[in-house]
């Protein structure tokens, strides 16, 4: 179905307006300077035949008017749509003249999402063109949920792997340790307490020692004494037999202690990377488990998205907006994205095949041209707004009538 007739009374900027337009042709252009009404005339479609949203369009009735009406009649149906202070009514009927008791609901079904201006769309920036092609497409998921998801993955990850690098940096700087590191530090207090017990003993046996040097001198001098002090020398020489000689075990602590400070700080050294190591392993173990949870996600999502019905084949779209065979659709030329944002227009408008472009004076000749093709390969009647006087054959509209 397209629009034959379009009869705008009061609706907004416009005062009187009636459209017939040739059929012969697919492009129906309205022309006028800013103010003139031109945009209410594009609007009253939608108005027609899908209601005012009372946010966007808070004012449906010219100033100084009571009332106003559209009437719009295709080569099935004729919509009239009247707006008063008290709200709008609705009436549907067929070539008949039978009325649908549910027009609204019948129109939902034939309309679709009249709403999609392919050249406007073309304009939007990223993030705008993949949240209008989310409201025009039906997806078996949220993307919001899962987009939050991956990125609190995606956000967790960074930092897991930014705590990594800064681990694996720290191990860097301990370098390569000797070999035969003990796993604990080494005591001072009690190699010192070794110490002190040894050096007594050797003190004691020193003493024992200058006694038995004396004995000897006195065994000499004093022969009178000889059998006392064969006796003493007997009594001690039995003592310095047992006794050991710990001059090299004093030595040996002796090494001990003076060694022990950097045998701990080598200690605390091969403690302190085995805990870097342990925790650098840790964290890297939570990086890959994030990542796989991320690819899980991208994989689902990619299986979700084999499984929507988009407008176009092709089309699609990733975190950062609209694809069109895997590429984004930013990137695409501007006959590209053209020929794309008609074809989504028009898959989205399988019954009535009206279509509305409201920045008309923005499309260049071959632009222009591709959008008539378009339209006239797929049977479309377009409705195009432009500034000034527009094409031949474009109604004019000065001061909300056509001229």
């Amino acid at each position: 179905m397209n629009i034959i007739k379009l009869t705008t009374n009061n609706f907004k900027n416009a005062r009187r307006v009636e459209i017939v337009p040739d059929q012969s042709g697919n492009l129906v252009f309205v022309a006028g300077n800013n103010g003139a009404g031109k945009s209410s005339v594009l609007d009253s479609i939608a108005a027609a035949l899908g209601g005012v949203n009372s946010k966007t369009t808070p004012k449906p009735i010219r100033d100084g008017e009571d009332r106003a009406e559209i009437i719009l009649e295709t080569d099935e149906l004729t919509v009239t749509r009247v707006f008063t202070a008290s709200g709008s009514r609705i009436t549907l009927t067929n070539r008949d003249g039978a009325k649908y008791p549910k027009a609204q609901a019948k129109l939902d079904e034939l309309v679709g999402k009249l709403s999609m201006d392919p050249f406007a769309f073309t304009q939007l920036d990223a993030k705008k063109q993949l949240a209008q092609l989310l409201e025009l497409v039906d997806l078996p998921f949220d993307p919001d949920v899962l987009d939050a998801e991956r990125k609190a993955l995606f956000d967790e990850r960074t930092a897991v792997n930014r705590q990594a690098k800064e681990l694996e940096s720290a191990l860097a700087q301990y370098g390569e340790l000797p070999e035969g590191v003990p796993a604990i530090e080494v005591s001072v207090a009690e190699l010192l307490g070794k110490y002190r017990k040894l050096e007594q003993v050797k003190q004691e046996n020193d003493r024992y020692l200058t006694d038995l040097n004396e004995s000897q001198y006195k065994v000499q001098e004093l022969e009178r004494q000889l059998e006392a002090a064969k006796d003493h020398l007997a009594k001690v020489t039995e003592v310095v037999g047992n006794l050991s000689d710990y001059t090299a075990d004093l030595e040996q602590l002796r090494a001990q202690i003076d060694g022990a400070e950097e045998t701990n700080r080598l200690v605390r050294k091969a403690q302190e990377r085995a805990s870097l190591s342990e925790r650098h392993a840790s964290t890297f173990d939570h990086a890959s488990k994030l990542t796989e949870k991320i690819s899980k996600i991208d994989t689902e999502k990619a299986e979700m998205l084999a499984s929507a019905s988009f407008p176009v084949d092709g089309l699609g779209f990733d975190e950062e907006g609209v694809t069109y065979n895997g590429v984004p659709f930013k990137q695409a030329s501007t006959a590209e994205q053209i020929r794309v944002s008609m074809a989504m227009a028009i898959a989205l408008n399988p019954e009535l095949r009206v279509i509305r472009i409201t920045d008309g004076s923005l499309l260049d000749a071959n632009s222009l041209a591709l959008v008539e093709e378009m339209a006239r390969e797929n049977d479309y009647q377009v409705w195009i707004e432009v500034v000034g006087e527009g094409p031949e054959g474009a109604y004019t509209i000065v001061d909300g009538e056509v001229a």
